[in-house]
């Protein structure tokens, strides 16, 4: 099967290439024809992230294994298309350079059948120029609950008063 992606700069300017891939090839496959359909080096790193209807980041698919064997993480490399994303399951965060944060929305607009003689993947679609530097993020808590341990009358200048030595773990 084919699938036809929608990729969106998540930024102010509508800024998105749509792109055809077959759906048994890799997310790493999918993440180069990402730089390449926006004109990015590939020099730094990038993962994917599972994401829900309202595009609440989920699981993390890596590019590389960066957890030095303490737990296990999935890779791009290792992960069909066909295995993270579905009719039922569409949409994907595709975030490269943790820097500076270039941050895509990727939704699967349509499941089809490849045409004969056709190369995929395939850039169907351009739209808007990439900026010259990642849009800025707002990174805010979901919610104003702090918690139960958070206490909102602490003064930072109560740690004057503490010694070093009261305070080592």
């Amino acid at each position: 099967m084919l699938y036809r992606f929608r990729i969106i700069l998540d930024a102010e300017e509508d800024v998105f290439r749509d792109v055809e891939i077959m759906a048994d090839n890799t997310l790493e496959d999918l993440h180069n024809t990402i730089l390449q359909s926006f004109g990015f080096d590939g020099t730094e790193m990038a993962s994917f992230y599972i994401s829900d209807d309202d595009w609440n980041q989920g699981e993390e698919i890596s590019q590389f294994d960066v957890t030095e064997g303490t737990g296990s993480v999935r890779l791009m490399n290792e992960t069909t298309l066909d295995d993270v994303v579905s009719e039922s399951q569409t949409k994907l965060i595709y975030v490269y350079d943790f820097l500076s944060m270039w941050t895509f929305l990727v939704e699967l607009a349509e499941v089809a059948e490849p045409e004969p003689g056709m190369d995929y993947p395939n850039l169907m679609f351009v739209h808007g120029q990439l900026p010259l530097s990642a849009p800025e993020k707002d990174f805010q808590a979901e919610s104003d609950d702090l918690g139960p341990d958070f206490d909102e009358d602490f003064d930072v200048d109560d740690y004057d008063d503490l010694s070093f030595d009261e305070n080592w773990n």
